[in-house]
């Protein structure tokens, strides 16, 4: 029984939750190891997403810190995120006039400083002289999440193409027919391997007479997306021991960005 408590800014609403249980239901009710509310276990998730704090410092009107990060580990681990993901872009996708799945994206990178906990994985980036890791990533034209990874910061932006190109199609079933891009990926190699997976780059240069900033075509819209996921003060930095932690909880922050707008267009039909 979920406890009595004040609520925090990160919970889930009840209209998110009736979205996203049938995702998180991995055992019996009645089961051993359901000991604590899964709605309140998602929570702590969401709270340590959104204000970025260590596990054992989880608030104790939620359940012990053990608890929400193993249930949370077993969500990542059986991949309950990227379906949710997946289905919420869909549903957004066609409540706005679209097609399910996208024939275009937008590819692009953000770099993370590191910290004591990913230093040993960490490389530098020169051209943002930041010593940390780097979020390869793909969404659509809405900014949905598509796909992403993470590689230490002095990976190659053009080297990491491919295997974006082949997670795009994987989990659009090979819709893809364009990526945007900056030209940080311009070159033979980047459009090749693009080319491998059905997709042809387009390279959306700066004007030449550029004067301050610019809002380029197309590929705003990741950066809008690298925005939102600045709002997670656990994205921030690389506080994360493992690459594969840090761009699961990449995937649960979109996957919740995806879920209060869907619960937002369910509440108003």
């Amino acid at each position: 029984m979920t406890q009595v408590r004040k609520p925090y800014p990160s919970d889930v609403s009840d209209e998110e939750w009736s979205l996203v249980v049938p995702y998180l239901v991995l055992m019996r009710e009645d089961a051993e190891q359901r000991r604590h509310d899964l709605r309140e276990l998602f929570n702590g998730l969401r709270y340590v997403i959104r204000y970025g704090i260590a596990w054992r410092a989880m608030p104790n009107d939620l359940p012990p810190w053990s608890a929400v990060y193993q249930q949370s580990r077993r969500w990542m681990e059986a991949g309950c995120f990227e379906a949710l993901a997946s289905d919420l872009r869909a549903v957004l996708r066609m409540a706005s006039g679209r097609k399910a799945e996208p024939t275009a994206a937008i590819l692009d990178s953000r770099t993370l400083r590191s910290t004591p906990e990913s230093g040993p994985r960490a490389g530098y980036d020169g051209a943002k002289r930041k010593k940390g890791s780097k979020l390869h990533m793909a969404v659509d034209t809405f900014g949905h999440l598509l796909a992403l990874h993470v590689t230490p910061a002095n990976r190659d932006d053009r080297a990491e193409v491919g295997r974006l190109a082949a997670a795009i199609q994987e989990v659009t079933d090979e819709s893809v027919e364009l990526a945007y891009v900056d030209q940080g990926y311009t070159g033979q190699k980047p459009a090749e391997a693009a080319r491998a997976h059905g997709i042809a780059l387009e390279v959306v240069k700066l004007p030449e007479a550029k004067r301050g900033f610019v809002l380029l075509p197309r590929r705003w819209v990741v950066e809008r997306s690298f925005a939102w996921a600045t709002r997670c003060r656990r994205l921030v930095k690389d506080y994360e021991r493992y690459a594969s932690t840090l761009a699961s909880l990449h995937v649960v922050a979109f996957a919740c960005f995806m879920l209060r707008s869907a619960a937002i267009l369910a509440h108003d039909a």
